[in-house]
């Protein structure tokens, strides 16, 4: 029976991403060891900190030789939110402007010292953190917004403009940002561009190559890319933004963009579904595009063990909104115009997966306070692997009906060598239906790098195998480095190589990431 969202949902605020206190992992070069330091990079030197000290003010050059990381107060950098990937930088730089990482580059390019670009250090492949001691520029000081039109709802902002702070901007004047994630409290926006990411609305919105109408870019020798375009058509020339969403900083570093941001909307709608099985989940969405098409814009999944996971780390006191013996839950949102006729449809829609059997449970949210609270069991589930223990994160992409095959397959390959519980505990499976890409998810023992490599070695056989992609929205960075000659062909790597080393002949942004053999 389908039912309204009446009881007593406890809100919770999500949308910042808090570090579980926790032991360090090893340093990204003792775990990844068929990658060395270049000997092109020069070393760090006091006279390198003086340079910079005369760029940026005291408290925004962050320099800290400290062998212990325990101690360092580089660490938070060094290291990624899911503690997998951290690097031994001795340097961060907090610039508050264009200019000051104009001169930031145009030196380091000059003297062969290696750079990382850095943003809300929300990422999961280790492209924001150093590999090895290269210089951080965090962009997090550069953060106003620019400008925006109310006629083309072209907003233009700094790249240190955290998700959340831009939506709450627009939010008043009628619009929204095209992009939600879970970390939206944290992630910037220079970063979401870099990295090209996905999030939870993009089956309604599109990807960022398509949002992005003009971005401010520091190449590598320090020049000043102004293509801050806020024409939604311009055939001039080269699609120059293009080459720099998704390609992780290791072209230039974004300092400002120009974002297309479609209108508020007037009438949201959010329900979760409670299913027995994938199959289901695959005939609800079917169905949801049948009957709800235009308005629908999420659609997504998760299984009953990361219900339960959320439930017991992040939730204890808050009741499961629907029927919790499912194993599988999906939560749909619509976005339209006109309450009354989007109410029609959907309530059409919830009708027919009653009578046809496909979902056995549901419940719909009345208001924003109880819209936040359904939202929270899907966005929570990151964080709560994390609080769980070493979290191996897998972002992954394939035809819709393998979803939850990867998974099953997951547990069938670990239970059948005995490691299924012991090794690999918390095996959940969730992600966005609606544009084929999973998460998968397991806690493994403290930093134990032979089950991390195993995993790895098998997730990413079983995507390639399945004609899948390693990664869907997270990026390359260098947790995946090493697979990408058994993603692309070799002219499609010849070429990367190629734009690489045309752009940044000396190498500096953010080596040893995304594409291999660029040093």
């Amino acid at each position: 029976m389908f039912r309204n969202c009446r009881q007593s949902l406890r809100l919770f605020h999500t949308s910042r991403i808090v570090r579980a206190q926790k032991s360090l992992t090893p340093l990204t070069s003792d775990k990844i060891t068929n990658i060395k330091r270049s000997d092109k990079f020069k070393q760090l030197e006091h006279s390198d900190i003086d340079y910079f000290q005369t760029i940026l003010t005291t408290n925004n050059v962050i320099h800290d030789g400290e062998a212990n990381p325990e101690i360092s107060s580089l660490t938070p950098y060094n290291t990624d939110f899911f503690n997998l990937h951290r690097g031994s930088s001795k340097l961060c730089l907090f610039p508050t402007e264009t200019t000051q990482i104009s001169k930031i580059l145009k030196y380091c390019n000059e003297k062969k010292l290696a750079v990382v670009p850095q943003g809300g250090n929300t990422g999961v492949s280790g492209g924001q953190n150093p590999m090895f001691d290269e210089i951080i520029v965090n962009t997090s000081k550069m953060n106003k917004i620019r400008s925006f039109d109310p006629i083309s709802g072209v907003a233009v902002a700094d790249a240190g403009v955290v998700l959340e702070n831009l939506d709450n901007y627009l939010a008043p004047l009628g619009y929204t940002v095209p992009l939600d994630l879970g970390a939206k409290g944290s992630c910037q926006i220079g970063g979401n561009v870099s990295t090209n990411a996905g999030g939870l609305r993009l089956m309604r919105f599109g990807n960022l190559h398509g949002n992005v109408l003009g971005l401010e870019v520091v190449l590598p020798d320090g020049t000043i890319l102004d293509n801050l375009s806020t024409l939604r058509k311009d055939n001039t020339g080269y699609d120059l933004k293009q080459l720099f969403i998704g390609a992780e900083g290791t072209l230039g570093l974004v300092t400002g963009v120009s974002l297309l941001t479609p209108r508020k909307p007037k009438a949201v709608n959010i329900a979760m579904l409670a299913l027995d099985s994938f199959d289901a989940v695959q005939k609800a969405f079917v169905m949801a595009k049948e009957d709800l098409s235009e308005i629908l814009s999420a659609f997504e999944f998760w299984d009953r063990e990361s219900m339960e996971l959320v439930k017991r780390v992040m939730l204890q006191d808050s009741p499961y909104p629907i029927e919790a013996k499912s194993s599988f839950y999906a939560l749909l949102e619509t976005q339209g115009s006109r309450q009354e006729h989007d109410q029609e449809k959907i309530d059409a829609y919830l009708t027919r997966l009653m009578e046809t059997d496909v979902a056995h449970d549901g419940v719909m949210a009345q208001d924003a306070k109880q819209t936040n609270a359904l939202w929270q069991w899907r966005e929570r589930i990151p964080e709560a692997i994390v609080k769980s223990g070493t979290a191996m994160t897998y972002d992954v992409a394939m035809d819709v009906q393998l979803l939850y095959k990867m998974v099953e397959d997951v547990k069938q390959h670990y239970g059948e060598r005995g490691l299924l519980d012991t090794t690999y505990t918390n095996v959940i499976g969730f992600g966005h239906v609606g544009d084929g890409n999973l998460h998968i998810m397991a806690n493994i023992p403290d930093h134990d790098r032979k089950a991390q490599k195993d995993m790895d070695s098998y997730v990413y056989d079983w995507a390639i195998k399945h004609n899948g992609s390693i990664t869907a929205e997270h990026g390359i960075g260098v947790a995946k480095v090493n697979y990408m000659t058994r993603c692309k062909t070799e002219a499609q790597i010849h070429l990367m190589q190629t734009l690489k080393k045309a752009i940044d002949p000396n190498g500096i942004m953010n080596p040893y990431k995304a594409v291999p053999g660029t040093l």
